[in-house]
C-alpha cells in the first residue's frame, strides 16, 4: 500500500464511523460495471454522504474501485465480503 493511500484509509477511520453491514461490493454494483458509486453505496448504506464517499474514492473519480474498496475495508470503512 503506497503513503498516500494509507494515510487516505488512516484518515476515513478518524472523520467517518465504521460501516456494519455484510453487503459485497458484487452485490452493491447494480449496474455490473466494476465500480460503486455514491449513490449504490446509498442503497445499502443510507448514512453514507458524499464527504465520506470522497475520503474513500482515492482518484477522485467519482466512483470506488477494486483497489478503492479494498483499503476501505482493510481501513474499517466497509465490511468484509461475506463469505457465505
Amino acid at each position: 500500500m503506497t503513503k498516500f493511500t494509507t494515510f487516505a484509509a488512516a484518515v476515513a477511520v478518524a472523520a467517518c464511523p465504521m460501516i456494519a453491514s455484510a453487503n459485497t461490493a458484487a452485490e452493491l454494483d447494480a449496474n455490473q460495471d466494476g465500480y460503486l458509486t455514491l449513490d449504490e453505496l446509498q442503497v445499502a448504506y443510507p448514512d453514507m454522504d458524499g464527504d465520506q464517499f470522497t475520503l474513500l474514492d482515492l482518484d477522485a473519480n467519482g466512483a470506488l474501485d477494486a483497489e478503492e474498496i479494498a483499503a476501505a475495508t482493510e481501513a474499517g470503512m466497509l465490511p468484509a465480503p461475506n463469505e457465505g
